[in-house]
């Protein structure tokens, strides 16, 4: 494991916030949305806001707590993990004492960053976040990610009688591969910043070749 001193530098040049927030970030168990998930929202975060703009403390605070409260995939209250964690990342940043306005900043960009959550985003820092999130769902991170939490929540692979879905409603609660296109691949389309969405069709391209190679390999023959 990472010490938070080595964690923290993968959010330079937020080193220092990331010290303070980190201990508050991470929430239970799940490999899909631990440190270094948050490293990798920040860097996309960090690359979409050089182009787009934005107040950069802002956004890493906004990206350091975004998961700080921890709903499964499958819990009937997931809409409202984002709310939780703006809620909970509220009440960390005036215990340190930020401004009310820079709390509220925080507090929107990490409600509306959830998909399932379905809350516009407002300002830039809040589209940007929601890019960078996104980003973390497609591509080759993404398939990753959707393999484990398939694992995590105990679904199989991938329906050996009909994988494409093309005789039965799709249901990635019982198959994984039936996630990408409830959901992966529908990601690309939403993106809110020029940025992201130019890095999005390229996740998007590698998406869709993993997904097509996987049906080849299965295909019965």
């Amino acid at each position: 494991m990472f010490s938070l001193e080595q964690s923290a530098a993968l959010f330079n040049p937020y080193a220092a916030l990331a010290a303070e927030l980190l201990p508050h970030a991470v929430a239970g168990n799940d490999g899909s949305h631990d440190v270094a998930h948050l490293a990798r929202v920040w860097k996309s975060a960090a690359a979409i806001q050089a182009e787009e703009g934005g107040d950069r403390t802002i956004l890493a605070a906004a990206v350091l707590l975004h998961d700080c409260v921890m709903v499964e995939k499958n819990a009937p209250s997931r809409s409202q993990a984002s709310r939780l964690a703006a809620e909970k990342a509220t009440q960390i940043l005036t215990a340190l004492e930020w401004k009310p306005t820079v709390i509220d900043a925080v507090a929107h960009a990490i409600t509306a960053h959830s998909f399932s959550a379905g809350i516009p985003p407002e300002t830039i820092e809040a589209k940007i976040l929601q890019d960078a999130d996104r980003l973390d769902a497609i591509g080759m991170v993404g398939v990753a990610r959707c393999f484990y939490i398939a694992g995590r929540l105990g679904s199989g692979l991938y329906d050996p009688a009909d994988p494409r879905a093309e005789h039965r409603p799709l249901d990635d609660k019982r198959f994984a591969i039936d996630h990408f296109e409830t959901k992966l691949l529908k990601l690309a389309s939403g993106f809110q910043t020029m940025a992201g969405a130019r890095l999005a069709a390229t996740r998007q391209d590698r998406l869709r070749r993993f997904l097509d190679e996987f049906l080849d390999e299965i295909a019965v023959t």
